[in-house]
């Protein structure tokens, strides 16, 4: 796609037609909506039928139905020889079709975005094979890193495998600078159209190359990537936005060893992605070596798959599913998985934050298993964890003044009209929604923590309260006291 007016000539058409994702979902309305998410186009069919621009925009685009060429001028006065030209629709003398996908995004930002890509697959059960450049468009993976990854304001970002170029324009928004890469050459033309098309060209730079040879001795205050995680034998056809090359987790393990070496002090890299559960070592001891002595980490397991049910998600994904080597494919995975000693994988959240040199102590390590709902987008608990570390490390001691964050909630467990509680959870209602058990002695502490006194003080009065020793009171707490920081369910007082 070459530089052209056209992504402005484009956008302008998209927003005098409304279509933007708030209008698309409120005409389709949530049946048609929920379909269409599913992959079913008949309700969204019946939905469209009027002829306005917005209702030819998402037959010809979102729907894949061919729309009369009046309807097409209409909905798009002036272009339709211009996309065709430059591959996002064809034409024949009545009618135009969708070459490309061209679809709203909704984010936080009040600003609309639209982002091309190419033609969803498999709608209403048709063939979906795609080819190996295929250019993936919105997907579950990439709306979960755009809500995992931190949107304080930077100065350069990172989009590691860009694909469409979707995390690139999230970037975009809250970054001076922004470098998309990718080995996808139709990636990279997509991504700069794309970035072009939602005013953002100054500020992404697209480069091609694989992983960080693009960005050599460069450094970044962010760096946020969804790679082609995908763990397979790395033989037969591969698909560029999700297969590697590599065998098994290495692409993961590559990024999360060498990312480091790409951070400023204080920078964040946030990988989505999947690693082997062997029947050799947990989940956790297998990341762990991964992980950079400079680097505090936040990993977080959101998902376990047996391997025939990977298999099958990744075969389906590809257009496999019934195909006259489908057996095979799938005996020949699952050979490989039994051969590799892998019992499962995992999916989830690598975080890795640069250690400041001032910063005192060793890195801070969580390896955290948490498959239960958290509040989205959930960057901001990630934030918070970050920020708990930084009051670790400035030292929670007996002086230290802390109080309870004011979503947490108490919840006790036991026989109605009985004296003391069988169980006392306290919960976190926001972020991560964290649960722990705490005892008769923590959960007062805790309820204790306003500010106004010290921990010592707190935990001296409980223990005279309690009849127990002071002393040993701290000693036994104290290290309590870090955990519930860590946690965030304290925070320092001045917050």
């Amino acid at each position: 796609m070459p530089d052209t007016d056209l992504p402005a000539r484009l956008r302008s058409a998209l927003e005098a037609a409304d279509f933007t994702y708030d209008a698309v979902a409120e005409l389709l309305g949530p049946r048609a909506h929920d379909a269409l998410a599913r992959n079913e186009t008949t309700p969204g069919v019946r939905r469209t039928a009027g002829g306005s621009p917005l209702e030819t925009l998402v037959r010809l685009f979102l729907l894949q139905q061919t729309v009369p060429r009046a309807a097409a001028d209409a909905a798009l006065p002036g272009l339709v020889d211009r996309l065709a030209v430059e591959g996002l629709v064809e034409q024949s003398v009545s009618e135009v079709a969708a070459r490309l996908d061209v679809r709203p995004y909704g984010t936080d930002a009040d600003e609309p975005l639209w982002v091309v890509s190419d033609l969803t697959p498999g709608l209403d059960g048709g063939p979906q094979r795609v080819g190996p450049d295929h250019v993936l468009g919105i997907s579950s993976a990439s709306t979960s890193l755009a809500q995992l990854t931190l949107r304080d304001p930077v100065g350069r970002s990172l989009d590691l495998g860009t694909g469409c170029g979707v995390q690139a324009l999230h970037l975009a928004r809250h970054s001076d600078a922004v470098v998309a890469t990718d080995v996808n050459q139709r990636a990279l033309r997509i991504t700069r159209f794309n970035a072009a098309l939602n005013g953002v060209a100054d500020v992404v730079e697209v480069r091609d190359g694989s992983f960080f040879e693009p960005v050599r001795e460069e450094r970044f205050d962010l760096i946020a990537t969804n790679p082609p995680f995908v763990i397979s034998p790395a033989t037969g056809e591969r698909l560029v936005y999700r297969d590697s090359g590599l065998p098994g987790d290495r692409v993961v393990e590559d990024i999360v060893r060498t990312a480091p070496a790409h951070l400023n002090p204080g920078g964040w890299c946030q990988v989505l992605a999947n690693w082997v559960i062997s029947r050799e070592r947990s989940w956790d001891e297998r990341l762990l070596p991964w992980l950079a002595d400079d680097c505090d980490a936040f990993v977080v397991q959101r998902e376990v798959l047996d391997p025939a049910a990977y298999v099958e998600l990744w075969l389906k994904d590809a257009g496999q599913h019934g195909a006259p080597d489908y057996v095979r494919r799938y005996d020949t995975w699952l050979s490989w998985f039994d051969e590799q000693g892998i019992e499962a994988v995992g999916f989830g959240w690598i975080n890795l934050r640069k250690r400041t040199a001032d910063a005192p102590g060793s890195a801070a390590r969580e390896l955290l298993e948490w498959p239960y709902d958290v509040e989205q987008p959930v960057a901001a608990a990630i934030g918070a964890w970050g920020d708990a570390v930084e009051v670790l490390d400035d030292g929670v001691d007996a002086a230290s003044r802390l109080v309870v964050r004011d979503d947490v909630q108490q919840e006790t467990v036991g026989l109605p009209g009985a004296e003391d509680p069988e169980a006392v959870v306290l919960r976190q209602r926001r972020g991560l929604r964290r649960a722990r058990r705490a005892d008769t002695l923590e959960a007062a502490l805790v309820g204790a923590c306003d500010g106004e006194l010290s921990l010592g003080q707190i935990l001296d009065a409980l223990a005279q309260l309690l009849e127990r020793d002071p002393a040993q009171v701290r000693e036994t707490y104290l290290p309590v006291v870090r955990e519930l920081v860590a946690e965030g369910f304290l925070e320092p007082a001045d917050v």
